[in-house]
């Protein structure tokens, strides 16, 4: 595929399948492109002479088009779009539906289509779209009921009415775009290809986008981090159930399901996730018009204590500070205030404050070095005219470095002024909880764009043994592996107890005589996934019980689950777990972004309390470690209450090494070492140990 300038930027767009019949949408796209369409509309349709009083032609190669729209019904829409690739035509938009959202037969028809684009290289959109739009050249190649505005927003949505909704709800609130695209079933160009085009784009300050799934979130997530070093992108994602959890065996795949894939990816990519249309917008207007804060300290200036106080909780709740002022501020602001008003955050300036009040009090706090950002709320009284204080907050807002929004609260005086803000680039809101929330949006992209994105942790491994030791499996009737596969972390560097599996009481005995102290005594199977629940684990046994346990420990096993396939009893040195603490790091392959890594409390913890982070994998030393850092628990590596901390880096290689084996091998679905037990720091560099491990392989995977 070539660039995409072309598609937003035409000199001439073909309509295929242009038609003057009323409510088809062949009318309706040709319509909107006649009426406001700077280039050239190009019926093309070989049963008309011409189409709303412009001149048809009866093929796209007579259109001499640089973009076509494709409107044709499904069962001639393949033979359409190999026409415009022979014509030479290399954008196309294709509306027609009936693909892979009706069936086999629709799926099939969107496989011939991706290899016909492929076969002329076509950036494609669609199919199934409602279409694109593009409003420096007022290009409206949609059957949607009304054009966009013109403005710096560049947004992509997986559903159509989706777009017709917001640009009819934007319309009204005066809210522009520059590029609209209805991304269809995504069968060749997709929410990366867009990403990435409008990063590059100049006239697109902020990109929004309204996603129900990512095609390759790995891909994605390497543009976004791209384009978010300039332009920020926001966006809704829809379809936060985990069903990518219901087929999983695994912790990390009970836990993880497709939600937490979306949460981290979107992290890791630097996309900014909105919860709502409200909060899309909000943080879209505020990012495109108000410069980033240098600190997260906010100032608010009220003539209103109540909502001043909740603006304050909204502080607290976005994670941002409520500025401290200096004694060289409060003097300035009791200089100028009557005695009554608050010279603290926030600032009260009382409800009898004037215009000339809230604006000297505005350029104090705003003037404060201390002061990241600004929100000024005013409810109505009659010494206020919402009019000048509109004027008073624009004028302040042009000297001030840091972002300003306003709180208006009120009715039909508000409107207008409101209004007046907006068009300036002051976001201005009823609720103050939103005018904070927009605040921190700011802070959040700061914090973006400071990010410097390190390489992915690599170790030298035996990748070979690895795979030996995967391949396995193709010899079993099960595609799960346990502790079976200690060898497989062994492989990757990941540290591991000595010890054996044993299929006999006098081998036990011989393995547990060549290990240092009492050891630890499992029983191993792939049907037994919970060891522990049904006294399958003996700790700390002497030399002398070992053969009886061996004996105990199998007969557990057959009277628990009599078909259960055993493999024999698993010998191990014993880590101590009083000086330790137990943690998990496991993976779930994610449909969309691969392979998704877990770390957090492991043991018997894991799923009771469920104190767990996320990252997609493959990782970099500071996601590693941030991982560490995220989970609740996290003082307990640190060394809580009187205990020593453990050697968090030993953790965070292991991160490291589980990212690149799980990376490494596709072919691997799911993988927990629980627990890993994290050790103080005994100065032998052995201060974690993987105490079991399970997984289970796809053995078609690898084969391929």
């Amino acid at each position: 595929m070539g660039t995409l300038n072309e598609l937003f930027d035409p000199d001439r767009v073909a309509v295929v399948g242009a038609t003057a019949r009323e409510g088809a949408v062949g009318r309706a796209v040709t319509s909107n492109l006649l009426d406001d369409f700077d280039g050239d509309t190009v019926p093309v349709n070989p049963n008309y002479d011409g189409v709303l009083g412009t001149p048809c032609v009866d093929e796209v190669s007579d259109a001499d088009a640089d973009v076509a729209v494709v409107v044709v019904p499904p069962s001639i829409v393949l033979d359409a779009i190999e026409a415009c690739g022979e014509a030479g035509v290399q954008n196309v938009v294709v509306i027609t539906a009936g693909f892979g959202e009706t069936g086999e037969d629709g799926a099939a028809r969107e496989r011939r289509l991706v290899e016909i684009a492929d076969k002329h290289d076509l950036n494609l959109v669609g199919p199934n779209s409602l279409g694109i739009m593009s409003t420096p050249s007022g290009m409206n190649a949609t059957f949607g009921p009304e054009n966009a505005l013109p403005g710096g927003l560049s947004f992509m949505s997986q559903s159509g009415a989706f777009v017709t909704a917001v640009l009819d709800w934007a319309n009204d609130n005066g809210i522009g775009f520059k590029d609209v695209v209805s991304l269809g079933n995504k069968a060749v160009l997709d929410e990366t290809d867009f990403v990435d085009h409008w990063g590059g784009d100049e006239e697109t300050d902020v990109i929004i986008g309204y996603l129900e799934g990512i095609e390759d979130g790995r891909e994605f997530i390497e543009a976004a981090r791209e384009t978010t070093e300039d332009t920020p992108i926001v966006a809704v994602k829809s379809g936060r159930t985990s069903a990518g959890a219901q087929a999983a065996s695994s912790h990390t795949g009970t836990l993880a399901g497709s939600e937490k894939a979306y949460e981290a990816g979107l992290d890791q990519a630097g996309v900014i996730r909105a919860e709502s249309v409200d909060e899309l917008f909000d943080s879209a207007g505020i990012l495109g018009s108000q410069p980033l804060p240098d600190t997260d300290s906010v100032a608010i200036v009220t003539n209103a204590g109540g909502p001043g106080v909740m603006a304050t909780d909204a502080v607290g709740d976005a994670d941002l500070d409520m500025a401290s002022f200096t004694a060289e501020t409060t003097d300035a602001l009791a200089e100028s205030m009557p005695d009554e008003a608050n010279i603290h955050n926030p600032v009260d300036v009382i409800g009898d404050a004037d215009v000339e009040r809230f604006r000297e009090a505005l350029e104090i706090t705003a003037a404060a070095d201390n002061v990241g950002a600004a929100l000024v709320l005013a409810a109505p009284t009659a010494t206020i005219d919402f009019a000048d204080l509109a004027d008073a907050i624009e004028a302040v807002s042009e000297e001030m470095d840091a972002p300003v929004a306003a709180c208006l609260m009120g009715g039909d005086r508000t409107r207008e002024p409101k209004q007046q803000l907006q068009a300036r680039g002051i976001p201005c809101y009823f609720d103050p909880a939103r005018g904070i929330e927009s605040l921190a949006t700011l802070a959040e992209y700061r914090d973006i764009r400071e990010r410097e994105y390190a390489p992915p942790m690599s170790f030298d491994v035996d990748r070979e043994r690895a795979a030996e030791i995967l391949g396995t499996v193709r010899d079993r009737d099960d595609n799960r592996l346990g502790v079976e596969a200690m060898e497989l972390l062994d492989a990757y560097g990941i540290p591991t107890p000595d010890g054996e599996i044993v299929d006999s009481p006098d081998r036990a005995a011989e393995v547990a005589a060549g290990i240092d102290g009492d050891v630890v005594m499992k029983i191993v199977s792939p049907d037994i996934l919970h060891k522990s629940d049904i006294g399958g684990v003996a700790v700390g046994v002497g030399d002398e019980d070992v053969a009886d346990t061996y004996e105990d420990l199998i007969t557990r096993a057959r009277n628990y689950q009599p078909d259960a396939t055993l493999l024999g009893v698993q010998v191990q040195e014993m880590v101590d777990l009083d000086d330790g603490v137990e943690t998990i790091v496991g993976m779930n392959r994610d449909p969309q972004f691969g392979p998704l890594l877990m770390f957090g409390l492991g043991g018997i913890f894991v799923e009771v309390m469920e104190d767990t982070t996320f990252r997609v994998a493959p990782v970099s030393e500071p996601e590693a470690r941030e991982m560490t850092e995220e989970i609740q628990s996290a003082p307990l590596l640190r060394g809580a209450r009187g205990r020593d901390p453990v050697d968090v880096d030993a953790v965070i290689e292991t991160i490291g090494r589980l990212s690149q084996l799980v990376t490494d091998f596709p072919a691997i679905l799911e993988l927990d070492i629980n627990p890993l037990v994290a050790l103080p720091d005994a100065g032998d560099g052995t201060n974690a140990a993987a105490v079991d491990v399970r997984l289970t392989v796809d053995p078609e995977e690898l084969d391929s």
